[in-house]
């Protein structure tokens, strides 16, 4: 709601004519780059334009859990969490996806393959693993983790249709914040979707991992293409905005606001010293702890997964 409606933010899709029909009406994996504050908001509207968000997943970071509401409401409808630590994550992600084979609703599976947020130095580190592996350096891009996304596919092939490659970018150099998205600011992104049917991506644990780096290689030419041309290969097309998030909010706002303000009045006009301080105690608290919550999306605050020394990532 606040993407599409307060903010107003426009994603435009660029994709193949003959695959848009498909949109919405099969289960599908999607692969998106990890590099703005606001690219979770834009693959959760790519799946709402399509009418199958109530249903989708995604692979998160586990810290996301303990976020307040947001972090517990995922944690009730079954996202799957990772430690980042595949020793520890080969089990649990895989018992996880497993209980997707029977869902009984169409889902897109968001999954970031870089595994954190793009920042130069993180960048600069992947890019000495990749030279020590022998692989073709990326400029828009991290490395991909090849292990989670090999048994995301693993795990869901022969339930899942296709692959949908998403390759975002925003006009005139936006750099879009979350903060940017409360206060009403209006972004405008463009969002290169590629449908690669499941058959095409390797079973094998190697090969799945070899066609994953090729594909990034692919990603980091459309970005350098658009960064050239100001647009993505592909015809563009605007999926409908559908007015259910819009509803939904104002009947859970009106709900829970009308109530809120009648207590906040009576709470004025009591006149007591002691109940307006703890009032104001309340709120400033509260808003300290969205501001925290909106922090966790910001670059500069991001986790330090990434930043390790290349010796351990030459180990993964």
């Amino acid at each position: 709601m606040l993407l599409e409606w307060w903010s107003g933010t426009e994603c435009v899709i660029h994709t193949d004519p003959q695959a848009y029909p498909k949109y919405g009406k099969e289960n599908a994996i999607v692969v998106l780059n990890h590099k703005f504050e606001i690219d979770f908001l834009c693959g959760w509207s790519l799946a709402e334009r399509f009418g199958v968000l109530g249903g989708s997943k995604v692979l998160a970071k586990k810290e996301l859990a303990y976020v307040p509401i947001i972090g517990w409401m995922w944690y009730f409808t079954e996202m799957v969490f990772c430690t980042r630590k595949w020793e520890q994550d080969r089990k649990t992600v895989s018992q996880s996806l497993l209980h997707l084979r029977d869902y009984p609703e169409k889902y897109f599976f968001l999954i970031h393959c870089e595994g954190t947020r793009f920042t130069e130095k993180k960048h600069q580190i992947s890019m000495q693993v990749a030279q020590a592996k022998g692989l073709p350096s990326l400029k828009y891009h991290l490395l991909p983790r090849t292990k989670g996304f090999a048994i995301t596919v693993r795990s869901l092939r022969n339930v899942v249709s296709a692959v949908y490659d998403c390759t975002l970018n925003f006009r005139n150099n936006e750099n879009p914040t979350l903060l940017g998205v409360l206060n009403g600011k209006k972004y405008h992104a463009d969002l290169y979707v590629r449908r690669i049917p499941l058959e095409e991506v390797p079973e094998d644990e190697d090969e799945c991992s070899a066609w994953l780096h090729k594909l990034y290689q692919e990603k980091d030419a459309f970005q350098e293409e658009y960064h050239r041309t100001g647009t993505f290969p592909e015809t563009a097309m605007v999926p409908p905005r559908r007015p259910w998030t819009l509803l939904n909010w104002l009947f859970w706002a009106s709900l829970l606001l009308y109530p809120f303000f009648r207590f906040l009045v009576n709470m004025v006009s009591s006149g007591s010293s002691l109940t307006l301080a703890s009032f104001v105690l309340v709120f400033f608290v509260a808003s300290m702890g969205v501001r925290w919550m909106i922090g966790v999306t910001e670059i500069d605050k991001g986790s330090a997964y990434g930043n390790i020394d290349s010796k351990q990532k030459r180990s993964d």
